[in-house]
């Protein structure tokens, strides 16, 4: 069941080595905007730091709140990727859900087999054993036995596999306009539907 609107407060985003920067930016903006959320933790990984480098020309690894709004922002706050002690690493911190995005196929493998081997992993292996909302944007294709056993492994133990697939049906203009749908399908599904999120309707298609 999705959170009610009233109970997520507190969230993690993760950024890991798989291609798709532009959609882990446009989710940080959404997030940042959004007055439902009070705190958003941030994790990128060393990959991570790699792939948006060659995609949106972000360098180094510090500031990257900045680098990737623009701006700094008062409820988003970096964590190191290395911090196994940091707040998210702990069941007990008041964490309301997770979201990886992209999530390469490395990180998935790490979250299914509970290897907790950074605070990526250990966050989400916390959500996990809390039964909080985990949601992996996995981002690969081909897929091969491995990835495919993996995805399944995860959503057994609570995790939601939602892919990185671009919808056409709202006759997106820009790569921009496809960030901001996929964006919109997952926040809603995390209990956060967007104000102007595109709804399906044929029915409104059909009438005179």
């Amino acid at each position: 069941m999705p959170f009610s609107n009233a109970a997520v407060r507190n969230l993690t985003l993760a950024i890991t080595g798989a291609s798709g920067s532009l959609f882990a930016r446009e989710m940080l903006r959404l997030l940042d905007a959004d007055e439902r959320v009070a705190h958003v933790h941030l994790v990128v990984s060393p990959s991570a730091l790699r792939v948006l480098a060659e995609e949106s020309g972000i360098n180094g690894r510090n500031s990257m709140v900045e680098k990737l709004l623009g701006r700094s922002s008062t409820k988003i706050v970096q964590l190191a990727y290395e911090d196994i002690g940091a707040p998210i690493a702990s069941g007990s911190y008041p964490c309301n859900g997770m979201i990886v995005l992209p999530c390469s196929m490395g990180t998935l493998a790490g979250i299914a087999h509970g290897l907790a081997g950074n605070l990526i992993e250990r966050a989400a292996d916390v959500c996990l054993k809390e039964r909080r909302r985990l949601i992996l944007c996995v981002r690969e294709t081909p897929l091969n036995l491995i990835h495919i056993r993996n995805m399944a492994a995860a959503s057994e133990a609570g995790a939601t596999i939602f892919p990185v697939i671009p919808t056409f049906y709202n006759h997106p203009q820009t790569v921009e306009d496809i960030a901001h749908n996929y964006v919109h399908r997952v926040l809603q599904h995390m209990g956060l539907p967007q104000p102007n999120a595109f709804q399906w309707n044929p029915a409104a298609d059909s009438e005179p």
